[in-house]
């Protein structure tokens, strides 16, 4: 019987607290995909990262949810290279991942922050207030009253960017069937709801992220949302920087600190960063 170590790390920490947990297989090479969705389903927590050699970048990445592989997972990212960095493994630098999402930039910095390059930002459907509110369990009018569009964006995933007024992100009741099959019906992810901050606020805008349809009810910190969401807040508010807070409702508070490279009017790079913290390390039999 083979046995699998498994690295868990709290990815988008506050002071080694809170953050997304995701798992980490290092030397994957040798897992075949039925392997790697068993691992990531007996972990499971909401990503699995599985990291083997590739001959189009440093290292090959594949990331499993507990019932099926995605294309990119930020925290799973995130995570993978601030263990990497911690075990010793790679110095601070600049490092290529090829994903299924493409080859992606990595960035660590020597006190083992990441700071992660996504995809451009890929502009999908708008959907009225009156076909989301309901599976949020809010009134229409309250997503109406931001004056924002609720769209499906992807910078590696496809996600539901959809606004709610200040004070309202901890009154959501969520019908996560209803989200599941919306979900699956029009090929995204999850749903991303945020609430802008007042401006003297530390964080931009709080998050919270739904994707019960690839077995996640709820999520403390989602970084492919947060630089999709990074690209909506520049289209509608031009900001370049933002800083986000995720998992307050589940008592996992996370940072992600998201960048944009503008050159010429023109968005030429996103990138979205945080802090990790060492869990424990569990062991899978296969």
């Amino acid at each position: 019987m083979e046995q699998v170590e498994v690295y868990l790390v709290r990815a988008f920490s506050i002071a080694g607290k809170g953050g997304n947990l995701a798992g980490v297989v290092l030397n994957a090479d040798s897992l075949t995909e039925p392997q790697k969705q068993f691992i990531a389903k007996q972990v499971g927590v909401s990503e699995t990262a599985f990291v083997s050699k590739s001959d189009k970048a440093n290292f090959h990445v594949s990331f499993y949810t507990p019932t099926v592989e995605v294309d990119f997972c930020g925290h799973a990212t995130l995570s993978s290279f601030w263990l990497l960095h911690h075990l010793q493994y790679i110095p601070a630098g600049r490092y290529k991942q090829e994903t299924k999402a493409g080859v992606l930039a990595v960035d660590v910095a020597l006190n083992g922050d990441v700071l992660m390059s996504q995809s451009l930002p890929t502009w999908f459907a708008e959907y009225s207030a009156q076909e989301i509110a309901p599976m949020l369990g809010i009134q229409p009018s309250l997503i109406a009253q931001t004056g924002l569009p609720i769209q499906t964006i992807s910078t590696g995933l496809i996600d539901l960017m959809v606004p709610v007024p200040y004070g309202v992100l901890d009154c959501l009741e969520v019908d996560n069937d209803t989200i599941t099959h919306f979900c699956q019906q029009h090929e995204c992810v999850g749903f991303h709801v945020f609430e802008m901050n007042p401006p003297e606020a530390f964080y931009t805008a709080s998050c919270r992220n739904f994707a019960p349809a690839v077995g996640i009810p709820e999520e403390s910190a989602t970084g492919s949302s947060s630089g999709a969401l990074a690209c909506y807040l520049h289209r509608h508010f031009g900001y370049q920087q933002a800083i986000f807070e995720q998992g307050r409702a589940m008592k996992m508070p996370s940072c992600l600190v998201t960048q944009l490279a503008i050159e010429n009017g023109e968005l030429t790079q996103v990138q979205v960063g945080g802090e990790g913290a060492f869990d424990k390390v569990v062991s899978i039999n296969l």
